[in-house]
Formats: structure tokens, sequence, C-alpha cells
């Protein structure tokens, strides 16, 4: 059997999309395109055909009109983030799948309505945090599943790019606080999602600071904050889009009584530290494990939305959540809307959050 899947929101990252519809084409056949820009929908309609060969691509400037008219059994949304809720639960009611980019939404109440609908319908919500299939990454979850770090102790996010003002003016939406919020939102969502992970356990409390130093935008071009877990771990959090003259690092560290990792390069994908109390016994010793040939993917997106993809595709056969099921990453987002709230309010803020990034409408125009 195959899935008919169609994509809403034919922008930067929707050749990703077509790539992981590509590269899962046993399972998979686009149906439909759609984007307000009919040229847009139809240049991603090209580009399947040109992949796969002869296929029938559908293209929409109007998703309810897909909906009604391709009826697909999965849509990718790919849109500015302040749709994502209408378009999710539109498509979820549909009798659709969803897999839907980060962030998932813009407040904790939409997203909370969102995963609502795919229970009401018995349906899948995923959300792309494909930086969790990462093959460095899956190698630490596993370490820390097998308790091998024994009790965590902390963990640091760093990411350090750099998103100019060219990338903000070429989509206007982006850093607004009504449909995008800021670099914590966008760019740093996938690895504070990566540390809340390894963590283990829910955050309960965070406290920050965000600035919009350079950027012509509404929202932060920087942050950081410190994390608290329910265990009693700290996560640090660093995140810029402003570092000079581009794209520097994705880092992510963990440390526990017994084992201590690093993944690093400019996408969470390389192996940089392994240092574990058993690796002689396992035999997966730091030498061993470390690549130095390991090159960086050839963009921060990495290679994760093919795995990603096909895990939803087997999370739909073996009914089962996905790995980033909606209600496992909306944790992401509770965590960034808490930053917002801290970098507003001046205090430290316990989780849940009840945020949303209009909150902060002016907050740096003060």
């Amino acid at each position: 059997m195959k899935y008919k899947i169609a994509l809403v929101g034919c922008g930067r990252i929707s050749f990703k999309h077509i790539e992981a519809y590509t590269n899962n084409t046993d399972k998979l056949i686009m149906t439909a395109a759609c984007d307000p820009v009919i040229e847009r929908a139809q240049a991603k309609a090209d580009e399947y055909k040109k992949s796969v060969g002869t296929a029938d691509v559908a293209v929409f400037a109007d998703y309810k009109e897909m909906l009604k008219t391709a009826k697909p059994d999965i849509v990718t949304i790919a849109t500015e983030s302040g749709k994502h809720r209408d378009i999710a639960i539109d498509c979820l009611n549909a009798g659709c799948h969803v897999i839907c980019e980060k962030p998932m939404a813009l407040s904790t109440a939409d997203a909370a309505d969102m995963i609502e609908a795919a229970k009401k319908n018995s349906k899948k919500l995923a959300v792309c945090f494909q930086n969790r299939f990462n093959a460095p990454v899956r190698k630490m979850r596993e370490a820390y599943e097998k308790g091998r770090f024994g009790r965590v102790l902390h963990g640091m996010i760093q990411i350090r790019w750099n998103r100019n003002e060219s990338y903000y003016s070429e989509a206007p939406w982006r850093g607004t606080w009504e449909e995008d919020g800021g670099t914590l939102m966008n760019q740093c969502t996938h690895g504070i999602d990566l540390l809340q992970w390894m963590m283990g356990e829910d955050a309960v409390r965070v406290q920050a600071q965000t600035r919009r130093f350079v950027r012509p935008i509404e929202a932060e071009d920087f942050g950081c904050a410190i994390v608290e877990f329910a265990s009693g771990a700290v996560g640090i959090v660093e995140g810029s889009a402003v570092i000079y003259p581009k794209n520097l690092n994705e880092t992510l560290s963990v440390f526990g009584e017994k084992g201590s990792a690093v993944i690093g390069g400019v996408a969470v994908n390389k192996m940089e530290t392994w240092r574990f109390s058993d690796a002689v016994t396992l035999g997966d010793t730091e030498e061993a494990v470390l690549d130095g040939k390991e090159k960086d993917p050839p963009t921060v997106y990495g290679f994760g939305h093919t795995a990603l993809f096909a895990d939803v595709i087997e999370s739909i056969e073996q009914n089962r959540e996905p790995l980033t099921s909606g209600e496992n990453s909306r944790k992401a987002l509770d965590i960034i809307l808490a930053i917002y709230e801290s970098q507003k309010t001046g205090k430290p803020v316990d989780l849940p959050s009840k945020f949303s990034t209009l909150d902060m409408k002016g907050v740096f125009d003060r």
C-alpha cells in the first residue's frame, strides 16, 4: 500500500519534504502540492516528478480545496509557524495524518488543540524534529536508555548560527511574534528538543535572558537560559542567529556520573566526545567511536527528514505514536515559551507556562 501524501507550504524547507517523499517512494506517492503562490506549488510538483519519473501531482492555492479534491492520507505542513495550528486541525478533522514543521505552534493552547484533534480523529500528529534521527544522536539516546550515563547531571545545547538580514527580508513573516517568534523558536527549537529529550525527565523551571541585538525584527536574535529538570539535572541553552560571518556549530553535551558525550558539527551531526565507564567492556571506546572523516551535511537541515517520515509511516502501520509525536514535541515549545515569559517578567518561570509569542509583542521596544 502507498499512502497519498500532500504538501502544504512550498517555501524554504519544502525541498526536504520532497526529498523524504522520494526516499520513501515504496510507501508514499505525492498527489498534491499547495501554496497561496500557485507557481511555488507547481515548482514543488515538478521537483517531485523529476525525482520519481512520471507522476500526477495536482496543485492548489487553497489547502481546504486540496483536502476535498485530492483526499490525501498524510499532509505535511511547511507554512509559516503561526498558521500551523489551523491547518493541522483542519487536516486532522478531514481524516489525514499530519507531519508538521517545527515549531508545532506558537502557544501552549494551540499545541494542546492540535494534540486533542489528533486524538479525537485517531490520527497521527508528528513534528519535524528530524535531528533525533541523526546517527550520533541515536547513539547518545541509546546510551541514555541503557543507563550508561548513570545519573544525568547536566547538559548544554549551543546553537551558533547566522541568519542575515536578507533571510528575514525574503519572507517578512520571519522574526515576527504573530507568525514566527525569534531564533529560539525558529532555529534553536531543534536543539532545545534534543536537550530536553536527553535529560530524560520534564523541565520544571526556566530562567532566561533574550536579546534583539542587531537584526531588524520584532523578536530575539539571541537567547540563553538555565533549565531545571524534575530529576534535579540542569540544562543550559545558548542560541544565536548573529554569529559572524556564518553558521559555526550546533553542539549537544550531556554529562552524567558515569559518562560524558558531546555531539557537534554545524548541525549536531559529529560525535566529538564519547567517554563511559563501561566503554572498554562494551568495546566502544572514544577512539573506536569518533570518526575524523565525518563531514557536515550540505545544509543545517541534515538528513533526518527521510527517517522521520519513515517512522511516521511505521507508526501508522503499527498503531503506535511517532517518535516525534505532538505530545512529545510540545515539550520543547513549553521550554521556549517559558524562556519568553522569563524574559518578559525578569523572573524564573515554573512549567507549564501558558504563554504565547504574542504575549511578547513590544517587549524589546520598551
